[in-house]
């Protein structure tokens, strides 16, 4: 079994020990930063497979360290953030981040989310051939989690992949924001509607020109088109 490094980014120590805690359980070798210049000067020195990271930090914040990143490596990427507004959230989305998660969060939830991704950022040795779903141009690996839409593979984050997914498999169907909530997110989702609306657009920019997959029903909500 692969023991993945995990770049721990936070510049309250308690956190980052509290991450740690739950990382090390589960086997994952952690290393730690106290900001975003710590971080960089770690990533030159040892591999990292994958980076949760908060954004309000001294000296330079999460944003600016994914921009820092991005500019050489494609590193999977995590905000965890206190800060859940949804701006942030879509800035953190088209900067390139992988997910989103916001304080206080559940350390299962955040352990699912890094295995999703190391998943789907490294692959998996075993043929999943069979857990293909196609929908017209788009085509659903289910046990990687991953995405192909024509020739372009867009990185979706976890939320991403379960709302396209669901709007898939329903194809033609309207659903409004309250049962996507409900469907994707769970009925114990305390966030506002409009978190729909952020993930629908960002998942729109991601589709690049196949975009118009997702349509938007005024007054109603959404729904896939293009299963034919």
């Amino acid at each position: 079994m692969k023991k993945w490094n995990v770049l721990i980014v936070d510049d309250e120590q308690e956190m980052r020990q509290l991450i740690k805690l739950y990382l090390n359980r589960d086997h994952y070798f952690c290393i730690e930063a106290e900001n975003g210049l710590v971080a960089l000067d770690q990533l030159n020195k040892t591999k990292v497979d994958i980076m949760i990271v908060d954004i309000m930090m001294p000296f330079m914040d999460g944003f600016q360290l994914l921009q820092e990143v991005r500019e050489k490596s494609q590193i999977p990427f995590i905000f965890l953030s206190a800060k859940g507004d949804d701006l942030d959230k879509v800035k953190g989305l088209k900067l390139g981040s992988d997910d989103y998660m916001v304080k206080p969060f559940n350390a299962e939830e955040l352990v699912a989310r890094m295995e999703t991704i190391l998943r789907r950022s490294y692959g998996i040795q075993t043929n999943h051939r069979s857990m293909i779903e196609r929908f017209g141009p788009v085509s659903f690996n289910t046990a990687s989690r991953t995405v192909t839409v024509g020739e372009h593979s867009p990185r979706l984050t976890l939320k991403e992949y379960e709302l396209f997914l669901f709007l898939a498999r329903n194809h033609g169907r309207v659903y409004t924001r309250d049962q996507l909530l409900d469907q994707v997110w769970g009925n114990d989702y305390e966030g506002s509607d409009r978190t729909v609306d952020t993930h629908i657009k960002t998942l729109r920019l991601k589709l690049k020109n196949h975009g118009h997959l997702i349509e938007t029903v005024w007054g109603l909500g959404y729904k896939f088109e293009g299963a034919s």
